[in-house]
């Protein structure tokens, strides 16, 4: 299928998706209509970036006939509340010619605002794992008619621990369902998942995580610490006409604030940070800021590297280089997608270059490096984790001896001596070999038969 006009689809479908200006489908979302569209269970591996959204939505939308019911008929599950408002986003956009109810629910938000909507009726509902648990436990969320479920970056799901709320989920629903899921990679969890609740899935597998996208260019930089990162960073984004977008990857929370702070006395508001403790309103509007270009580059931790749809993303920056290498593949995802051209820059400092090691042998292939400029100041101040452990002189749990020396010799006689007992009852016992009392009858006799005068 070269064209959207080959797939068989409404009207209405193919209006929407002209005004969205998509006209060649991506391979992933070829080979995922037939078979979504068949009905049968369907395990997609797709990277980050290849259009994964479209893949599953387009058949499951073609296929949903008009119906006035409030309980909804397909449920997809994806990690992140960012996420669901941008697959509720995405889903109007595909039914704007037709009369498709979506819903989104996460936490984070008042649980009775998401009851009253539910209960006003929804087609679909597109929800993270937590809320919509609690929404079925309330039995505001009726599940009896649901008979297609996805779930969206399942592998991101399971290492934030969801895999109970997931399990519950399933156990919920009607046997009788369609089960449809994407990741970016295969774990062994996500084997035994599959394992344990598909039926025969048809198995797609499309530019798998390891395989760099040919549009983006990676290139590296050797860097002695974070403060030297950080003024490396100021010294490229002052080129607003080459970074006019870019993703700054930190590997926390704490590193994304320091971070931030450092670069905001260089580019005050054109720059934002987003992670797990920002409030929703905050993160939501970051992510509208920055798509409408309104700042022109954003801070984050990984929670923004899977699905998020991010416009026009000019260059990726990883501060740190990550130690699992899939997780540097779903960060430089964010650029150069739909085949437009992206770059991703790598700062190293030695302690991470095994992980940048790591990267290359997963890619098959050498990431460019390149010399620091010149006017680049390499600073000497260290963050608390690159600073060699001290041992306090009078800290006694954190000093260490070497043994032998001019202060060691050995003990005296005098003080060689150990605490065996009182004395008195040990040298008796050296002596008479047993304790003798007045009591004792056997020697009362022997000294009665002797003439001798017992104690």
């Amino acid at each position: 299928m070269d064209s959207f006009l080959d797939f068989k689809i409404n009207k209405q479908l193919h209006f929407a998706i002209e005004d969205l200006g998509f006209s060649k489908p991506t391979e992933i979302q070829q080979k995922s209509f037939a078979p979504i569209g068949s009905g049968k269970d369907v395990v997609g591996i797709a990277q980050t970036g290849t259009g994964k959204t479209f893949a599953y939505m387009l058949p499951l939308i073609s296929g949903l006939k008009f119906s006035r019911q409030i309980d909804p008929r397909i449920l997809v599950l994806v990690p992140t509340r960012e996420l669901v408002l941008q697959v509720v986003d995405e889903i109007e956009k595909f039914g704007k010619y037709s009369s498709i109810r979506v819903v989104g629910v996460y936490g984070g938000v008042n649980i009775n605002t998401h009851k009253e909507a539910v209960l006003e009726g929804a087609d679909i509902v597109v929800a993270t794992p937590g809320r919509l648990y609690d929404l079925i436990l309330s039995r505001a969320l009726k599940t009896k008619n649901i008979k297609k479920l996805v779930i969206d970056e399942v592998d991101v799901m399971l290492d934030l621990g969801f895999r109970f709320q997931l399990t519950n989920i399933f156990e919920l629903l009607q046997e009788q369902r369609q089960n449809i899921m994407y990741s970016a990679t295969m774990t062994d969890d996500v084997a035994v998942f599959i394992n344990d609740f598909f039926k025969n899935p048809t198995t797609i597998s499309v530019a798998v995580s390891g395989t760099p996208l040919d549009n983006i260019q990676q290139v590296a930089y050797d860097v002695p610490n974070f403060y030297t990162k950080a003024n490396l960073l100021c010294h490229l984004l002052k080129d607003k006409t080459l970074f006019t977008k870019t993703l700054v990857f930190v590997p926390n929370k704490k590193r994304a604030d320091l971070l931030y702070e450092l670069l905001q006395e260089a580019f005050k508001d054109d720059v934002a940070v987003i992670h797990s403790n920002k409030t929703q309103n905050y993160r939501i509007r970051s992510i509208e800021n920055f798509n409408a270009n309104a700042t022109r580059v954003l801070v984050t931790t990984d929670i923004m590297a899977r699905g998020l749809d991010l416009n026009l993303v000019s260059h990726v920056i990883n501060v740190d280089t990550p130690r699992f290498p899939e997780n540097y593949m779903h960060r430089i995802g964010r650029t150069g997608r739909a085949e437009a051209e992206g770059t991703a820059i790598l700062l190293t400092t030695q302690k991470e270059q095994p992980f940048r090691e790591t990267i290359e042998a997963l890619m098959d292939k050498t990431i460019e490096k390149i010399a620091i400029p010149e006017d680049v100041e390499i600073s000497t101040k260290l963050t608390l984790d690159e600073q060699p452990e001290s041992l306090e002189r009078e800290n006694p749990h954190s000093q260490q001896f070497e043994e032998g020396g001019e202060s060691f010799h050995e003990k005296s006689d005098k003080n060689s001596q150990t605490n065996q007992g009182g004395s008195y009852k040990r040298i008796i016992k050296l002596k008479y070999k047993k304790a003798r009392t007045k009591g004792d009858k056997n020697f009362n006799q022997r000294n009665k038969q002797k003439g001798k005068k017992p104690f």
